[in-house]
Formats: C-alpha cells, sequence, structure tokens
C-alpha cells in the first residue's frame, strides 16, 4: 500500500545504481527513516535493550499512523474510501497488544508500497521509456561552406541541411539529400527489418541511421516533427491513471467491513485482543492499489513495442470490451493510393486538359485522392497550374480559380451544385468517380480504384474471434464501390456516402458498445473524437486524427487495430487476476489469522509475500502468451 496511491510515474531516465541509492533517501524519506528505525530497534533487541527497541518501535509506528490518518479524513472529506483505515487500525491494535516489530513491518509496507510501485511500474514501461530516452537533444547542422555545427534540435528551422551520422537518431522530420540509405524504424513502427529511402523521399525523426552518413533538408521544427508528438503522446499515456485504479473506492468500504468483521469476531471467540491485531495486519490490499496500475502500464509499454501508442490507461480497458467496430474505407481498409483508370472528358474538354485542370485544383486539398490526381498528371507530362483562389469543403470536394477559370472538383452532389447538367458516371466493381466542373458547365469524370490491403480480411477474422459482434464500414464512397470492398470482407453493414455528422451520428447511436472507431485523415476527426475508442492508423504526426483518437497506430498496417484489442482484453485480464489474487490471499490469510495460528509478525512478512506475487503476476502484462510479441 501507499501514502499516496495513484502518484503519476516519474518520467525521468533513471540514473545508475548508485545514483539510484544515494537518491532513495530523498525520493522515499519515510522509507528511509522507517528502515533506519527498524536497525536500531533490532540494535537494541541484540544488546538486550527489549524496553527501549519497544519504546522507539512502537513511538515511529504510531506518528507514521497519525499521519496516514490525517491524510484519510481528507480523502474521505472528498469523497474516497480508502483502505488505509485496515492499515491505521493494524499499526494501532499491534502497538497496543506490544507486537511493534509486526507494527514496524506494516509500516515499511505502508511507506515503501510507493517505492515498490514506481519500481514495478518502471519495469512495466520499458519500451516507453525507451522511446522517451532516445529523444533527440542536438542536431548537426550543414553550412553552405561546408562546416558542421551542433545545435540544440530546437534551433533548426525548414530548410536546415542536417548531418546525420551512422547509429544516430534522426532529429526532426526532413527529406533526404544524395543518395539512398536505410534507416531502422523498429522503435516506432515495430518493423525489424530496414526501410530503404531514395533522395527526395521523407525522413522522420526518431529512426535511427543505418550504416552511412547522410544529410537531411529539415521540413520541420523539432516541436512539430512526428518524434516530438510521439513522445507527448508517450508521456500522456505513462501519466494516466488506470480506471481499476478509480475502482479501488468500490472495492474498499466492503473489504475494511469485512475484515474489521473477521478480526472483531475473532477478538470476540478467543477473548485475546492479539488475535485482533493479527487479522489485521495481514487485511492490507496493497495488490488493489499497486496492481492494476502496474498492468496498465505494462500493457501500454507492450503496445508500444509493437508500434501502437495508446495515449490513456482507461482506453485499455475500453479495448478489452469493444463489441462494435467501424472503419472508414479510404485510405484505411484500402490503401488510399487510387490509380487513375480513365479520364472521361465531355466536349469540349481535351481529356489532359480535364485531368490538368483537376491536378491543377486537386493541388489545394487533403483528400488523399487529391495526392493520386496529381500523381497522374505529373505522370502524363502535365504540370498543375497554381490557383488565383481555392476552397476546400472537407469530404465534398474542392473549389478553385485556374488561369481564370472558376474549377469545381469531387463528388457528383458537390459538383452538381454548380453545374447541374452533371450526369452519373457508371462505374465497376471496386471503382469510384472525381466528378469536375469547368466554368459552371460539367467538364467529365475521373474514373480511380484503390485496392484492398492485404491483411483487411485476416485483420476481420480476427477481431471477430477476439469477440467483436458487428464491424461495419462508414464511408464517403458510392454505394456500389463501399459494398464491393466491404464483400470481399465478409462484412454486412455499410454506410456509403456518408457525411462527417452521419459518421458521428451512426457511432454514437451503436447498439453494440463500446465502439471502437479507426480512420487515417483529417476528416476523420470528428467520429475518432465521438467513438468510445478512436484510432488513428499511420497518423505520423500532429495531425487532426491522431490528436483526435485514444490510439496512434504509428505504421500503415490494418492488423495492428486487432492487435490494439487483443493487448486491451490481455491487460484487462492480468490486471483483474493480480486484484483478486491479492484479494483472495488476504482474505484466506485472515480467516487462519482468526484462528489465532499466524503470529503477528509472521502475518505482516505473508502480507508482503502476497503483495510481491501480485506484482510480478501484474507484469505479465509486458508480454503476450507464448509466441506473441
Amino acid at each position: 500500500m501507499s501514502l499516496s496511491v495513484g502518484a503519476r510515474p516519474d518520467l525521468d531516465v533513471e540514473p545508475g545504481r548508485a545514483g539510484r541509492l544515494l537518491e532513495f533517501p530523498r525520493r522515499y524519506p519515510l522509507v528511509a527513516v522507517t528502515l533506519a528505525v527498524g536497525a536500531v530497534v533490532v540494535g537494541l533487541l541484540v544488546a538486550g535493550q527489549p524496553g527501549p527497541a519497544q519504546w522507539l518501535g512502537s513511538g515511529w509506528a504510531l506518528v507514521v499512523a497519525a499521519r496516514v490518518a490525517w491524510g484519510m479524513v481528507g480523502d474521505i472529506v472528498a469523497g474516497h474510501w480508502g483502505v488505509d483505515l485496515l492499515a491505521v487500525t493494524a499499526i494501532s491494535s499491534t502497538v497496543a497488544v506490544g507486537e511493534y516489530l509486526a507494527s514496524l513491518v506494516v509500516v515499511l509496507m505502508l511507506t515503501g508500497g510507493q517505492a515498490l510501485e514506481d519500481y514495478a511500474a518502471n519495469r512495466a514501461r520499458k519500451e516507453l521509456n525507451a522511446l522517451l530516452e532516445r529523444a533527440p537533444v542536438l542536431a548537426h547542422r550543414r553550412h553552405p561552406d561546408g562546416s558542421v555545427e551542433d545545435v540544440p534540435v530546437e534551433e533548426v528551422r525548414p530548410g536546415d541541411e542536417l548531418l546525420v551520422r551512422p547509429a544516430e537518431v534522426v532529429p526532426v522530420d526532413g527529406c533526404l539529400v544524395g543518395a539512398e540509405a536505410d534507416f531502422d524504424e523498429s522503435s516506432i513502427t515495430g518493423e525489424s527489418l530496414p526501410v530503404t529511402r531514395r533522395a527526395g523521399e521523407p525522413v522522420l525523426s526518431g529512426v535511427l541511421n543505418e550504416q552511412q552518413a547522410v544529410v537531411l533538408r529539415a521540413t520541420a521544427t523539432a516541436a512539430d516533427s512526428q518524434y516530438s508528438q510521439i513522445v507527448a503522446m508517450v508521456r500522456e499515456a505513462a501519466e494516466s491513471r488506470a480506471p481499476v485504479v478509480r475502482l479501488a473506492d468500490r472495492y474498499a468500504v466492503p473489504f475494511t467491513a469485512f475484515a474489521l468483521l473477521v478480526a472483531g469476531l475473532a477478538w470476540w471467540y478467543h477473548g485475546d485482543p492479539v488475535v485482533f491485531a493479527e487479522v489485521l495486519v495481514v487485511a492490507t490490499p496493497c495488490p488493489l492499489l499497486i496492481a492494476a496500475p502496474v498492468a496498465f502500464l505494462g500493457g501500454m509499454s507492450r503496445a508500444a513495442r509493437n508500434g501502437v501508442i495508446i495515449k490513456n490507461a482507461g482506453t485499455l480497458e475500453q479495448l478489452a470490451a469493444v463489441r462494435t467496430v467501424a472503419f472508414d474505407k479510404t485510405g484505411t481498409i484500402t490503401y488510399g493510393r487510387p490509380e487513375l483508370l480513365a479520364v472521361h472528358a465531355r466536349p469540349p474538354f481535351p481529356e489532359e486538359e480535364l485531368l490538368r485542370l483537376t491536378a491543377s485544383a486537386e493541388q489545394y486539398s487533403s483528400h488523399v485522392l487529391s495526392a493520386s490526381v496529381r500523381e497522374a498528371a505529373l505522370a502524363r507530362g502535365l504540370v498543375p497550374a497554381p490557383a488565383e483562389e481555392a476552397h476546400e469543403e472537407a469530404t465534398h470536394g474542392v473549389t478553385a480559380t485556374v488561369e481564370g477559370r472558376r474549377v469545381v472538383v469531387g463528388k457528383r452532389a458537390h459538383v452538381a451544385r454548380s453545374a447541374p447538367d452533371v450526369v452519373e458516371q457508371a462505374l465497376g466493381p471496386g471503382e469510384l468517380a472525381v466528378y469536375v466542373a469547368v466554368d459552371g458547365r460539367f467538364a467529365g469524370t475521373l474514373v480511380m480504384s484503390d485496392q484492398v490491403r492485404e491483411d483487411a480480411a485476416a485483420t476481420m477474422a480476427e477481431l471477430t474471434a477476439l469477440g467483436v459482434r458487428e464491424i461495419l464500414v462508414l464511408s464517403g464512397d458510392a454505394r456500389a464501390t463501399v459494398e464491393h470492398v466491404a464483400a470481399a470482407l465478409g462484412i454486412t453493414r455499410v454506410l456509403p456516402e456518408c457525411l462527417p455528422e452521419d459518421k458521428v451520428r451512426t457511432v454514437r447511436s451503436a447498439p453494440h458498445r463500446p465502439v471502437l472507431m479507426v480512420g487515417d485523415g483529417v476528416n476523420d476527426a470528428p467520429v475518432l473524437a465521438a467513438a468510445d475508442v478512436g484510432v488513428a492508423m499511420g497518423a505520423r504526426g500532429a495531425t487532426a486524427a491522431s490528436e483526435s483518437a485514444d490510439v496512434v497506430i504509428l505504421t500503415e498496417d490494418l492488423a495492428r487495430t486487432a492487435t490494439a484489442v487483443r493487448i486491451g482484453r490481455r491487460t484487462m485480464q492480468v490486471a483483474l487476476q493480480s486484484i483478486w489474487l491479492g484479494i483472495a490471499l488476504s482474505v484466506a490469510l485472515m480467516l487462519v489469522a482468526a484462528t489465532g495460528a499466524i503470529p503477528a509478525i509472521f502475518g505482516a512478512l505473508s502480507q508482503e509475500v502476497v503483495d510481491l506475487l501480485a506484482i510480478l503476476n501484474a507484469l505479465r502484462a509486458l508480454r503476450g502468451p507464448r509466441g506473441e510479441r
């Protein structure tokens, strides 16, 4: 048990062993004093001075009991019924019956609970700490004359050229200058194989440069780079308080009442107050307060090892109970890299002119289709023209003035508002259409197709096996396109042609809860925030989606959705096992102690063993069942 149950763990990097020994008395003064008092008491007993030993041991125990009682009064006034009443009663009763050694053990258990919790928490958040420790501090800025200067990463500005030496962490987001190079992204994405980047390709902060020195051109400041956002999410995750810990208030009253009842009946039956004290020293359910947060930190650490950042401990509890999973289609179930299949231009617009104008407008859109349209135009040697003005209506389309012409691109309904003569495009299975109007006239369509991710079907099957009752697809695309994708994955419920508010309404009204929503784009932010658990997939940085989400998958791997649910279930299982293991052992010890068979000192030591067993069991959340990461 701890004097400050639920205190946020220290996120600083741990010092060396000698440093930790010197730091211990400062961080845990009550533990240090208790150990010192215990040593003096033992010395006095060895020297044949039981009287002073009893006065010293009893006096310090009562000082600690008074301190805890004062804090307990404040908690009760605030409406929190903790189990510290048992500890205070156990200390007072053992002192009253002369069992001062047992009272010192209870005091050590009480004051040392925070130290034990911190140690276990440090073990549990191993991967979370590893991410924090790798945060770059310096960058090697290269000047035009070729000289290199070491500067704090906070001073790096977009456009700066940075030298990254072998085995160094990339300090900020940038693009590669010069030859290709290999980077190790395993600490972020969980992918074990190096990734090759070529000149001009983006390189994200936090990844490890492999074997050769490379030059990057910074594209973001340190604060706006991917790794800074990951560190912020990791800190939020490590500092969050597990909901199971808050449930301690629920367990406290019945457990305290049960313990006092057993102790009182034992005293009445034996007529000996010593038995009352012997029962209470084994009735301190520290596992309820310590094991749960350790298990939840372990679960979040395991998720981070798999490239999944779970922002708070409460999300793990929701993941464990998920019954409905909703997916956005484009960029989530599909790769989000649509290929241009055909350009259907209406007279008097030539196909190439239609594609060029469309790409010119789409360069001002954040939709995943926009990048594909621009790439298709460039592949045909068509250079998009700058727009005099442009604005986007999220999920609908974009309107721009290009070379004096008003170009409207997007869904049929959006384009029809400016071009009533729009004609619906016939589509094949899995195809989608981008409609275009120029100066109020329907100009034609671009037909595109986006491939379903290879692991999509396996992910749906695993989610079903994990107990998910309903899987649905929410998309702004046409019904035929969405139904084709859903049918290929065995999904029977689809909601096509959805606006953001339609998605939010659907998620909020889902009958089987909790609801998990998976998306990848800015347009998904409202529905991710509305879901019980919002998952942003492939969110590398401070996008609206990753900020709104409860879970961020750092790589574009749909299977990590099932991984997150599986880790949530495993973590909750281990946390509850640890809680009930501790409570069951405490109850068993109470019943045995009620017979008078366990002396107070041995009972107090036995309770310490129970605490250790519960915490060791909670650390199982760090790993999955055999064969899983």
